[in-house]
């Protein structure tokens, strides 16, 4: 059996509005059934960028929160986003009781904080997003991004840093 597609890329944000306009982008080009996994330590801007996923997913600001009390949260938008904040769990017990289980192949898409406490409850195919802090940058963070299967490795593909625009010497 042949390996999927892997594409894996890095980004710099310079600040939480940055991260939440990566996010949106992310959000405009789900689909039904695609998993986005997000990992990193505390503060560094997980709930920022499923803010934004949800924005681009068309999903009201004002009905997004982090579900960390709830664990899980579905939105509706263009497209559905069920929400999972795995902070708080503790075992695969535990996360079996939050119906995390079912979220996953459930119609919309599934963004998954903390995602990395629980890799194997995850499908292999998946967008996994890595957040850090960027040493010395209060408001910087840098960002691993990788898309494993042929469908995910696209939405990585998609998210790569856009080359500057060249500039047009006057004509002299």
């Amino acid at each position: 059996m042949s390996q999927p597609a892997v594409v894996r890329l890095a980004r710099t944000s310079r600040s939480a509005g940055e991260t939440r306009r990566l996010g949106e982008r992310i959000g405009r080009r789900l689909g039904e059934g695609d998993v986005v996994a997000l990992s990193g330590e505390l503060g560094a801007g997980k709930t920022q960028l499923a803010r934004g996923i949800c924005r681009g997913a068309g999903v009201p600001d004002d009905e997004v929160s982090s579900p960390t009390f709830a664990i899980v949260a579905t939105y509706r938008g263009r497209l559905s986003v069920n929400h999972a904040d795995l902070y708080r769990v503790g075992d695969e017990d535990e996360l079996h009781a939050t119906g995390f289980h079912d979220l996953v192949g459930r119609s919309g898409a599934t963004v998954v904080e903390w995602a990395d406490r629980f890799p194997g409850a995850l499908p292999a195919e998946r967008l996994e997003v890595r957040l850090s802090h960027e040493d010395g940058r209060p408001s910087g963070r840098r960002l691993v991004i990788v898309g494993v299967g042929e469908r995910h490795a696209g939405l990585a593909r998609a998210l790569a840093p856009r080359a500057p625009r060249a500039r047009r010497s006057p004509a002299g």
